[in-house]
């Protein structure tokens, strides 16, 4: 589990996919303390495991599911990735519950300056706006944030915005990101659970194949 309060921004020495088999090498610091092969690091949002961890750097393999469902076939080296160890049981809560495991991908529409802050829109699949609430927490690249709008659009696809503070964007990779880039969802896993729980209720009474509840659970 971890909470979405980005420790550092690594950097991603390379990505490797050959056939079935893929893996990651990031450059970093901070997460490296206390860190073991085994353990579990957000990247970018993502959970991964480390496979091989040196002075400078760790290694993670990565599923095919993963590559499709996330923003990691666009990384190369060079690129900044968020990055947090999983929260230990004597830590600060700062944040959200974060899984690590990503929902699906939006693009961010607009990036506007609210006086000292940033709002940042983003576009995603209506199958992810319905678990997205307002002033509901969502993590976007791994980063827990506040949702300030949220609301259905023409086309099967909606737009939620959230609100960024100077710090988060100096100290994670929401600082280069500009309109069109691609960022990692993960939509706020109690919200997933009461969708889940609701969604059964509904569906014993609703069996028809186009109702909402069924749609958003697919």
């Amino acid at each position: 589990m971890f909470t979405g309060i980005i420790e550092e921004q690594g950097t991603v020495v390379q990505l490797v996919q050959a056939g079935n088999s893929s893996f990651i090498k990031i450059h970093c610091a901070t997460v490296l303390d206390d860190l073991k092969i085994g353990d579990s690091v957000a990247v970018n949002g993502i959970c991964l495991t480390a496979t091989t961890v040196g002075s400078d750097f760790f290694t993670a393999d990565v599923m095919p599911e993963t590559i499709r469902c996330t923003d990691l076939h666009l990384v190369h080296a060079g690129t900044k990735v968020n990055l947090e160890r999983a929260m230990s049981a004597n830590g600060r809560f700062g944040g959200h519950i974060v899984t690590g495991h990503i929902d699906g991908t939006g693009t961010i529409t607009s990036v506007a300056h609210d006086k000292n802050a940033v709002i940042y829109t983003v576009r995603a699949a209506n199958a992810l706006i319905k678990g997205i609430v307002r002033k509901g927490s969502v993590a976007i690249d791994g980063i827990s944030l506040t949702v300030v709008s949220v609301s259905d659009i023409k086309g099967g696809d909606g737009v939620f915005s959230v609100s960024v503070i100077p710090h988060t964007r100096e100290v994670t990779s929401l600082g280069i990101k500009h309109r069109g880039s691609t960022v990692n969802i993960e939509c706020d896993v109690l919200g997933k659970y009461a969708a889940r729980f609701v969604a059964g209720v509904l569906n014993k009474e609703d069996k028809k194949e186009g109702s909402v509840w069924n749609a958003m659970m697919r």
